[in-house]
């Protein structure tokens, strides 16, 4: 296998960087979210809204967009708005969070209800994307006669992404997603899970080569492992409220392009096809990141590693 398509996502404290990142070689740009967190924080999809104008011929995603935390038709309408702007170039990555309960209680959504709040709502997205008028008769959702309008650009809408780490997530991505995204896997894991998946499709009677396999991985570069890896970990330890200083070499990318390019290289041998890449960095450190990520990494992972 071989990495076909490298995105990267800049974080919201550098949006700004969208056409230099357009112009340095990327497939794609992206955005992440919370609605609340333990620091500043973005809404995916008004970011994509600025990077389908700032970036005209990039693909733009979400990894990943909280699905569970907004109302099905809420979700749909919404990415139907920025495919519809951009041109059908959007890439819609959900995910189910969890992580930081206070953000459910913030949108009065109990936290043990993600994961079928989520299954529903991307039921009721990709039958709203149809055009035509349609009912729906959940638990969580329900309505009758409606029709969205205009649809999304890309027929049928923007493909999803599914993130997460779970065998829930697994599943959700054989059987209701166009990819898998999973992020802080090693490469055997990877492998394991990205089976899972093309097995549970196969097994529903899906092609399982239809799922795009993806992988959001977190890099940093530097002039030496120990560097990247102690950068990358304060970043992370600060970033999510835990200790991530014994996680760094598992899961990320770190060091020199060299070392990071093998990294990759393991990813792309596990079976993703597609990167989205993120630098673990704090803000001040994420442009140069950035740009040593297309001048010295993009390369190698376009002539895979060598």
């Amino acid at each position: 296998m071989a990495i076909v398509h490298v995105g990267i996502n800049p974080g919201f404290a550098h949006f700004q960087m969208a056409p230099e990142i357009e112009q340095r070689g990327f497939d794609s740009i992206w955005a992440s979210e919370h609605i609340v967190f333990h620091g500043p924080v973005s809404e995916a999809l008004t970011v994509l809204s600025y990077y389908a104008a700032a970036a005209p011929r990039l693909q733009i995603g979400s990894a990943v967009y909280l699905m569970p935390l907004r109302h099905a038709t809420i979700t749909a309408k919404t990415a139907a708005t920025v495919d519809y702007l951009s041109g059908g170039r959007l890439i819609l990555g959900i995910g189910v969070g969890g992580e930081y309960p206070k953000e459910f209680e913030a949108c009065g959504i109990p936290v043990k209800q993600r994961g079928g709040r989520t299954d529903e709502a991307i039921q009721v997205a990709k039958r709203l994307w149809s055009g035509e008028r349609v009912s729906f008769e959940g638990r969580y959702f329900q309505f009758s006669d409606i029709k969205l309008d205009p649809p999304p650009v890309q027929p049928g809408g923007p493909p999803i992404w599914v993130a997460g780490r779970s065998d829930a997530a697994i599943r959700r991505a054989a059987l209701l997603g166009d990819g898998y995204l999973p992020y802080l896997f090693t490469p055997e894991r990877y492998r394991t899970s990205l089976q899972k998946v093309r097995e549970t499709a196969a097994q529903a009677g899906r092609d399982p080569l239809t799922i795009t396999a993806a992988h959001y991985l977190m890099f940093h570069l530097a002039e030496s492992k120990e560097a990247a890896r102690r950068a990358a970990g304060d970043y992370l330890t600060e970033n999510y409220q835990q200790d991530f200083h014994p996680l760094v070499d598992r899961f990320l990318a770190l060091g020199r392009p060299e070392e990071c390019a093998e990294f990759i290289d393991r990813i792309a041998a596990a079976g993703a096809t597609h990167l989205v890449l993120y630098p673990a960095a704090y803000p001040d450190a994420v442009p140069d990141q950035v740009r040593r990520a297309a001048e010295e990494l993009l390369p190698l992972i376009r002539r895979g590693g060598r």
